[in-house]
C-alpha cells in the first residue's frame, strides 16, 4: 500500500449548482478544473474510488465526481509524496487560478482550497 498525492482533472460540461455539504450551494461554470488530494494508505484505491460515479458521498470532491454533468478526464499522481507537497501545489495553484474557497482543504492549515478552475 503506497501513500501519495494526486491531481484529478475534471470537465464540468455545463453550468451546475451543487450543494457541497457544509460549504452550501456552489455554482460551477462550464470548464476545466483540477482537484489535488492525498492518500495516506492506499493511493491506487483512493483514485479508483474517485473514478466511480456511484458511491457514498464522503469528501467535498464526491459532490462533483458523482454529478452526471462532470467527467474526470485525467489523473496524475506521485507515490510517496507528502501532504506538505500537496499543500505546496495547492498554494501555488491558488496564485494563478480561480479557487473554490475551503473546497477539499478542511485539513490544510496553509492553503484554503484544493479545487481550482483552469479554463
Amino acid at each position: 500500500m503506497k501513500k501519495g498525492i494526486y491531481l484529478l482533472f475534471l470537465i464540468v460540461k455545463e453550468k451546475i449548482s451543487i450543494k457541497v455539504g457544509s460549504l452550501g450551494t456552489i455554482t460551477f461554470s462550464k470548464g476545466l478544473y483540477v482537484y489535488i488530494g492525498s492518500a495516506q494508505n492506499n493511493l491506487e484505491k483512493r483514485i479508483d474510488r474517485h473514478l466511480k460515479k456511484d458511491k457514498k458521498i464522503f469528501w467535498h470532491i464526491d459532490y462533483i465526481t458523482t454529478n452526471p454533468h462532470t467527467e474526470i478526464i485525467s489523473v496524475m499522481y506521485l507515490e510517496n509524496a507528502s501532504k506538505r507537497l500537496e499543500s505546496t501545489i495547492a498554494c501555488n495553484l491558488s496564485k494563478k487560478f480561480s479557487k473554490i474557497k475551503n473546497f477539499g482543504a478542511t485539513d490544510d492549515k496553509t492553503c484554503n482550497s484544493h479545487f481550482f478552475k483552469l479554463i
